[in-house]
């Protein structure tokens, strides 16, 4: 089991939340994003139990069906089964048309085009109960604490440099090293 499964593995409220998300049954889906990065970086600062995130991103890729209504409804149907908490479902099939991009070609592939590495990690817990890391960037970046844009982010640097500025990361994890 890779480090970054094995952190999400030991966290049972993580673990709750991705039980609530696999019952939705989406296609190519994971919890990624902060969901993951906080949970890591918390852990390797000796943060315990780890600060929840600002949302909790699901992701899936469905090009059959591009409708924010179908988002709208999984969000729904998880605030049902895990109240008040911040949930966010986004198809990853349609995330292309607001970053003016060819359609993405998966879950995967769509984390090509986030701004920095740290954040291209996700996890899905399987039927069976393992955990699938998805990390076309690697984990690398992740679990040595160093943050740094991925290819995208660099065309997109003012956007990388503010998101990392709004998000407080130098404060909240000061052992992450930030590299061009």
């Amino acid at each position: 089991m890779s480090l970054v499964a094995d952190i999400i593995a030991q966290d049972p409220v993580g673990m709750e939340q991705l039980r609530a998300a696999r019952t939705l049954a989406l296609p190519d889906w994971c919890i990624a994003a902060g969901f993951v990065r906080n949970r890591v970086w918390d852990h390797l600062h000796g943060i315990a139990p780890p600060r929840p995130p600002a949302d909790i991103d699901v992701l899936y890729y469905d090009a059959n069906d591009l409708s924010r209504d179908a988002e709208a409804r999984c969000e729904a149907l998880l605030g049902k089964l895990m109240p008040n908490l911040p949930w966010q479902v986004r198809n990853q099939a349609r995330m292309h048309l607001w970053k003016g991009l060819p359609q993405h070609k998966s879950t995967a592939d769509s984390m090509l085009y986030w701004l920095e590495t740290v954040t291209a990690v996700g996890v899905r817990l399987e039927p069976h109960g393992s955990l699938t890391v998805i990390a076309p960037l690697g984990i690398e970046d992740l679990v040595n604490l160093r943050c740094r844009p991925t290819a995208f982010g660099r065309t997109r640097r003012d956007e990388y440099e503010n998101r990392v500025a709004s998000k407080r990361w130098r404060d909240l994890w000061p052992r992450v090293r930030f590299l061009d």
